[in-house]
């Protein structure tokens, strides 16, 4: 049976986990994007200044990244994975819902850092679990979970859109507030904006008056939709946990990950060959929380390239990630500023043409990952967006490149995490803890690089956010060739094999 029968009968056996898992990336993406186009309207909930809500985000992405890093925790039984992602999902569904009780904005920031832990443990839990169920045919499936995050992220802007008000809470003759509809607009200068005294007067006061036109009303409509949405979410992880048997207090001891479809294999004979497979899917000490990982005896007789090949690739991801977060949150300010000055509505389609392409990008790399290495991927990826980035240095004055090259670099950053996950992946044949250093690396990279964007664009002014898409770029593709040859070093394979070849079987046309 060929590579593509393979993957599709693997994907049979192995159905209603694996859609589990998408789904839980869906509710990831939905919570992700929702703040950006809301922003205005939660600071006249909340009553605060943009100094104030900007807790709001810092707090949900530094919960994000502990979140990604305590995953690991919970993925050592199928039990207690599966009770993480239902508890993670349902803290989602939670959260939207009491969003719009939240009056101040220190309960608010409370309320969006447990949305960042479960995101981060769904990050961990999920991208581990699809890892160990498919191995070296992981490359397609990690393509489908990410275009759910995309896809979930593009919905969360459009369910909100039709509540957000109209009308400000703030004094009609602010500045800031005079593009009051520009969401995203303020979701970037909340990341920029530290040195208050900068910023006009209506920023560095509370607002005043009450919000008019009953904004909180309206918006509150959009969270409780979102709450709604991502209910069935958490009862699809329930159902897996039903029929694996792990509802009952009386069932046998929690079964390892991935030998729990045995039962499902019992009854086909050509399925010997996958049962010999499922010895190797056993967890591997390795394979833990970010702190067991970083255990002594974990590295005992490890080469020097085990850990390099760790490192780079979390560098590689910390960059690219970082980027992805921080062209989203800046290139509508980029835009309306000068020389470009694009009006208000026209700059408030980049942002969703930016995400609308990653979920385009995620979508044309399900069969493409099936047909191409994953290095081969990473590889493209990264010069398109070094390529891409330049091109939009050098044409700064023109929106039409402006806007070509957003979908340019939603397309180039959209594969890049699942593809380098995969190959990492495949390089340490499975031993390591690559999924959880790189969701680590990925995290602060988010994190960080946006604070830095933020304050770089405030100091220097708009021309140097395309500056530091060439600086982030070229750091992401440099650090690339370290990790090839970091696998070139690498004693894990036999030496007569290229690199990158490890599995071309399933790479061939």
């Amino acid at each position: 049976m060929g590579c593509d029968g393979r993957v599709s009968e693997l994907l049979r056996r192995h159905l209603q986990p694996t859609l589990t898992y998408w789904s839980v990336f869906f509710s990831f993406g939905l919570c992700i994007a929702f703040l950006g186009p809301t922003l205005l309207d939660l600071r006249c909930q909340t009553h605060s200044s943009l100094p104030q809500i900007s807790w709001v985000f810092f707090s949900q992405q530094l919960c994000l990244l502990l979140g990604s890093a305590l995953g690991g925790i919970f993925k050592r039984t199928l039990a207690q994975s599966l009770w993480a992602l239902f508890t993670s999902t349902l803290a989602i569904s939670l959260v939207f819902a009491v969003i719009p009780f939240c009056q101040d904005v220190k309960v608010l920031a409370l309320v969006m850092a447990l949305a960042g832990l479960a995101m981060g443990c769904i990050d961990t839990v999920a991208n581990m679990q699809l890892v160990r169920i498919y191995q070296k045919d992981s490359a397609i499936f990690l393509q489908v979970l990410h275009f759910f995050v995309g896809f979930g992220a593009l919905l969360s802007p459009l369910i909100a859109d039709p509540f957000l008000s109209e009308a400000s809470c703030f004094p009609a003759n602010s500045t800031a507030n005079a593009s009051s509809r520009s969401h995203l607009f303020h979701a970037a200068r909340v990341l920029g904006q530290h040195h208050v005294g900068v910023q006009p007067q209506s920023n560095q006061t509370l607002p005043g008056p009450a919000p008019k036109g009953g904004a909180e009303t309206r918006v509150s409509y959009a969270f409780w939709i979102m709450a709604l949405i991502n209910l069935p979410v958490p009862m699809a992880v329930l159902f897996l946990l039903s029929k694996e048997r792990l509802l009952t207090c009386y069932a046998q001891r929690n079964p390892l990950l991935l030998p729990a479809d045995e039962l499902a294999l019992e009854t086909r004979p050509s399925e010997k060959e996958e049962a010999s497979l499922s010895s190797k899917f056993q967890p591997h000490p390795g394979h833990e929380d970010l702190f067991s990982c970083c255990q002594r005896k974990n590295f005992q007789g490890a080469p020097c390239s085990f850990f390099a090949i760790h490192v780079t690739a979390a560098l590689v991801l910390f960059m690219t990630d970082g980027m992805t977060g921080a062209y989203s949150a800046f290139v509508y300010s980029y835009a309306v500023e000068k020389p470009l000055s694009v009006g208000h509505k026209v700059a408030g389609y980049l942002p969703s043409l930016f995400w609308g392409f990653i979920t385009l990008g995620r979508l044309i790399s399900i069969p493409v990952s099936s047909r191409m290495r994953p290095a081969t991927m990473v590889f493209i990826n990264l010069v398109g967006v070094v390529v891409t980035f330049l091109v939009l240095l050098i044409f700064s004055y023109n929106v039409i490149f402006l806007f070509s090259g957003t979908a340019s670099l939603g397309l180039f950053l959209s594969s890049t995490f699942p593809s380098m996950l995969a190959y990492t992946e495949d390089i340490l044949q499975y031993r390591g803890c690559a999924t959880t250093v790189l969701v680590t690396g990925a995290g602060i990279g988010e994190m960080a690089l946006q604070m830095l964007v933020g304050l770089i664009f405030q100091a220097q002014g708009s021309y140097s956010f395309l500056v530091c898409g060439v600086i982030f770029g070229c750091l992401a593709f440099t650090f690339y060739v370290l990790l090839l040859f970091s696998h070139r070093m690498h004693p894990g394979l036999p030496s007569d094999k290229p690199l990158g070849m490890e599995n071309s079987e399933c790479y061939q046309r």
